[in-house]
């Protein structure tokens, strides 16, 4: 039998994998205030540098290269200490790869929702 968690019990992800909560990503379909471009997703964002509670809202132009799922569902993004192996037995929808200096991300499948993943390097 499959264990269910309790409602005073946080997700797994974060009280038995040590994942940390990063913030949310809402696929919207009409320009949001102060957007910015990402010329290579071919898609704008805002929000996630201003929101005290971790809110990115995320819009696509319709040839944007980003997994349709994505552009269609909220997703909610963890901060993890090595990638590899957190995407280890997961179902992979966009492999794991750098975004920019420092950074690598992945999104995996989990019950008809993506959750993306995310890796810092580590700096002494």
């Amino acid at each position: 039998m499959e264990y269910k968690r309790q409602d005073k019990e946080p997700p797994a992800a974060i009280d038995k994998w040590g994942w940390r909560f990063h913030h949310i990503g809402v696929p919207v379909k009409k320009p949001m205030p102060n957007e910015k471009y990402i010329e290579r997703l071919k898609m704008y964002v805002t929000g996630f540098d201003t929101s005290p509670y971790g809110y990115e809202w995320m819009r696509f132009e319709k040839d944007s290269s980003i997994n349709e799922l994505v552009q269609t569902v909220p997703h909610i993004a963890f901060e993890v200490d090595n990638l590899e192996e957190a995407l280890n037995g997961k179902k992979i929808i966009t492999e794991a790869h750098t975004i920019s200096e420092g950074i690598r991300v992945a999104m995996i499948l989990d019950n008809c929702a993506p959750i993306e993943l995310i890796e810092f390097e580590k700096r002494n």
